[in-house]
């Protein structure tokens, strides 16, 4: 029996299978046919700013014929599987190349053979290496994955954790530094915390910029300046790649020191910067974990959803659970690229192709894995009476308070004398006010340490939350 392989049950990875209802919009990026599309755009545009040059032996191209080569960028399915064919195993009079931006070419070649562009098409690819081609196009292929999916993603991310920092900005709750009771805070302030730190990943994505080279074979434009020695091609590089980014809403910056390929130093980076990112989300997933587990946040159930196979009460955190392991997948990957990426053996090998072929997969695990959170985002909520008792059965944590403010005051050995009478032990507020009774200190500063509690020890984090 064959297995239909365009069904998500027979596919081998969960990013096209179990997962697809969230990767679909990456499917037309990173696919082999996204590839393909975005091949045939650098190849168009490259030729169509070869005509415009004037200063080579092609002619200007009409209107009308940019119009054409431009309509190749569609590439719908049959002909995606035409450049397949003739890659694999030829296609009408064309032998397999075995080489995917050779087929690319030949594809254009027959396409506008029968055009009024037929006598242009030897200018497809002119002085170029299949490297030119195949950088440019990630360079736009990973644009448009950030910003059309995790950029808008990261943003409502944002926009949730911002809208918790407010909501609960006077909800005061434990803190645990070294997972120990420690100086009170509020929920509002601790959500603003990682909404402040997505909000600085989200800048440096968004401006982030995607190095390219359009210069030959090892980068010194050897064939370019044999065919036209007059040219300034560094200059007709600068401005192709400014045309790019105006078509394709990219946002490249040309290199003009490379070998045959670009360095990839900008998509090691790039991996870094996703990687730093999903790094933030990932401790924002355990945060969330632990506060559930200790009942200070709640998740609405839904009907019909089952917690455990066996234990009918349960509600678990699945979503945030799930989210924190795609993330994890989404960054090993990351990883690799960024430390097999910006080495090249000399001028070229080609061991990155394969690599690079795998950059949608990173991408759409930390799409599934943004996905998930702000899945568990929309269903959860603070249960601040449980989280205020909690805080209020840990009054030891004054103890900072009491310590600093008769240092103010001159006393002896404050810190000290806290120490051994909260280090290790199960306090009550009354033990506490019972100490402060027996200082050698004012009236005044007795009144003023008696009034202080774990839920108004909060120092400026309400204020924090709402900024």
């Amino acid at each position: 029996m064959l297995l239909r392989m365009n069904n998500p049950l027979h596919v081998i990875s969960p990013v096209d299978g179990r997962y697809s209802e969230y990767t679909k919009d990456l499917a037309s990026i990173f696919s082999e046919a996204g590839l393909m599309r975005f091949r045939v755009l650098v190849e168009s545009e490259y030729l169509i700013a070869l005509s415009e040059l004037r200063s080579t032996d092609l002619r200007k191209f009409s209107k009308k014929e940019k119009e054409l080569v431009r309509s190749l960028y569609a590439v719908p399915f049959k002909d995606a599987q035409i450049i397949h064919e003739i890659e694999s195993v030829g296609y009408k009079h064309i032998k397999a190349t075995n080489h995917d931006v050779k087929a690319v070419e030949y594809y254009m070649a027959e396409k506008l053979a029968h055009t009024s562009l037929r006598d242009c098409v030897s200018w497809l690819h002119f002085a170029l290496t299949s490297e030119d081609t195949n950088n440019l196009a990630y360079g736009i292929m990973m644009s448009a994955g950030l910003e059309q999916t995790l950029i808008p993603m990261l943003k409502k991310i944002s926009v949730a954790l911002h809208g918790f920092a407010k909501m609960y900005a006077d909800v005061p709750m434990l803190s645990r530094t070294h997972g120990q009771p420690a100086t009170p805070t509020t929920f509002g302030k601790e959500w603003r915390v990682f909404a402040k730190r997505v909000d600085r990943g989200l800048r440096t994505l968004e401006a982030f910029q995607i190095s390219v080279k359009l210069n030959g074979a090892t980068g010194n434009y050897n064939a370019h300046v044999a065919a036209y020695p007059k040219i300034d091609w560094m200059k007709f590089t600068a401005r192709f790649v400014k045309t790019l980014n105006t078509i394709s809403a990219s946002s490249l910056e040309p290199n003009f020191f490379t070998t045959q390929i670009e360095s990839h130093d900008s998509y090691a980076e790039l991996f870094d910067i996703l990687r730093h990112v999903n790094t933030i989300l990932i401790g924002l997933n355990q945060d969330i974990w632990r506060y559930i587990s200790d009942g200070w946040i709640i998740q609405r159930s839904i009907e019909g959803e089952v917690g455990s196979s066996t234990m009918p009460h349960k509600v678990n955190p699945i979503r945030f659970e799930n989210s924190e392991g795609n993330l994890g997948v989404a960054n090993a990957l990351c990883s690799h690229f960024s430390n097999k990426l910006p080495i090249s053996r000399l001028q070229r090998d080609l061991s990155d192709s394969t690599v690079e072929r795998n950059f949608g997969v990173a991408f759409a695990h930390s799409l599934i894995g943004y996905a998930y959170l702000l899945q568990g985002l929309g269903q959860i909520e603070v249960h601040s009476g449980e989280a205020l008792r909690t805080l209020q059965n840990h009054p030891e944590v004054i103890a900072e308070a009491i310590q600093t403010i008769l240092r103010r005051e001159g006393a002896s050995l404050p810190y000290e004398k806290l120490k051994e009478l909260t280090r290790g032990k199960k306090l009550t507020l009354q033990d506490l006010h019972s100490f402060i009774s027996a200082l050698h200190v004012s009236r005044k500063v007795k009144k003023e340490l008696l009034a202080i509690t774990p839920e108004n020890y909060l120092g400026i984090a309400s204020k924090l939350a709402k900024l």
